[in-house]
């Protein structure tokens, strides 16, 4: 266990008398999950959000969710309600953007009056650009992007992926919602835990459709139709989205190496979250994606432990047969623990939102 750790105690997400089973992968049966978990939360959040609103930093490593807790969010609370903004995707826009003349005279126009730095506009968009290789893009200047998109939405409830990135961004993190006019409302840090044996699972196995780029994973996330190659001897799954028409999913070049091959990202990830856990002043949010093996009946519900599919080929019915069992790894400290599904992870956030906001 990390220090930070010893002040954020696990968050069980049982309900006293609820013995009704829920399927999270079902939409309409999440919602009444969420209801009968934390439901009198909801209605505090939703009072709160009737007139106010929050900045959410996620702090998590790479693949820890962060896209996914937002859109659950959104799911719960309305986007009306919930926004989220993914640096890199708002870095990535504005690349594309300036392909366009009228888009880039936009963009021009906007960073000259609201970019502050040490180097020009012109050289910042030139390292946009990959025309100089040399500067780094500047950390005001990403800012002033993200301060154009959200300036572009409605004033309500962010939650930020991708910000602060580096060791220097977490002193800008503490004044940023100056920057974008929340500067009256709450922020917060959301850090999350992950064992780092689950970020390797989920790379390995990945897979994803050809023609619509849905994702989904081999062992812990597979669709209704999978079939074996007797030549190799290896499981394929299908997308079952009815207009792909089956096709085969395929790996990623190099996902079959796990987490090495961003071994360098998740230290700094790491260090980030350390850092961030150290500040005064700023409310902060332990998320665990996992709990020791050990108190996973005590703390959850078995169907909202991550499952491991298990295949089978039935030669007698050329088919593929499919089991489920409760995924076990080990979290960073070799303690053999289970993986939560996302459902669960968001129920410990809405629950510690709730007292953070002192609702």
């Amino acid at each position: 266990m990390r220090d930070y750790e010893k002040n954020y105690p696990l968050v069980s997400t049982k309900v006293e008398g609820l013995g009704k089973k829920f399927d999270l992968s079902d939409k309409a049966d999440r919602a009444d999950y969420f209801q009968q978990k934390v439901g009198a939360e909801i209605a505090k959040l939703r009072e709160f959000m009737s007139n106010n609103v929050f900045v959410g930093f996620w702090l998590g490593k790479k693949n820890s969710g962060k896209g996914t807790y937002s859109k659950l969010m959104a799911e719960i609370f309305g986007e009306d309600k919930i926004g989220h903004i993914s640096v890199g995707d708002v870095v990535r826009a504005a690349h594309a953007d300036m392909e366009d003349e009228v888009k880039k005279a936009e963009i021009v126009d906007y960073l000259k009056k609201n970019y502050r730095g040490y180097i020009s506009v012109e050289q910042a968009l030139d390292a946009l650009l990959g025309r100089d290789t040399k500067t780094l893009l500047p950390t005001e200047f990403i800012m002033a992007l993200v301060k154009r998109q959200v300036e572009s939405m409605p004033h309500k409830t962010l939650f930020l992926d991708g910000f602060p990135r580096e060791i220097d961004q977490v002193s800008y993190s503490l004044f940023f919602r100056k920057l974008i006019g929340y500067d009256k409302d709450q922020d917060l840090f959301i850090c999350i835990d992950i064992p780092e044996a689950v970020i390797d699972e989920r790379m390995k196995y990945r897979v994803v459709c050809p023609k619509c780029k849905t994702p989904r994973n081999l062992k812990l996330l597979a669709t209704k139709f999978v079939g074996y190659d007797k030549e190799t001897g290896k499981f394929k799954m299908m997308c079952d989205n009815p207009e792909c028409e089956k096709a085969v999913m395929v790996s990623k070049e190099g996902d079959e190496l796990g987490i090495e091959t961003i071994r360098e990202r998740l230290n700094l990830d790491q260090s980030l979250i350390e850092k961030v856990m150290s500040i005064y002043g700023v409310p902060k949010i332990l998320l665990r994606n996992a709990v020791p093996a050990d108190r996973t009946t005590e703390l959850t519900d078995d169907y909202e432990v991550t499952p491991e599919y298990v295949f089978k080929y039935n030669e007698a019915t050329d088919q593929v047969d499919v089991s489920e069992k409760p995924w076990s790894i080990k979290d960073d400290f070799g303690i053999e623990s289970n993986s939560l599904l996302s459902p669960p992870v968001v129920v410990s956030l809405i629950r510690q939102l709730a007292k953070v906001l002192g609702l």
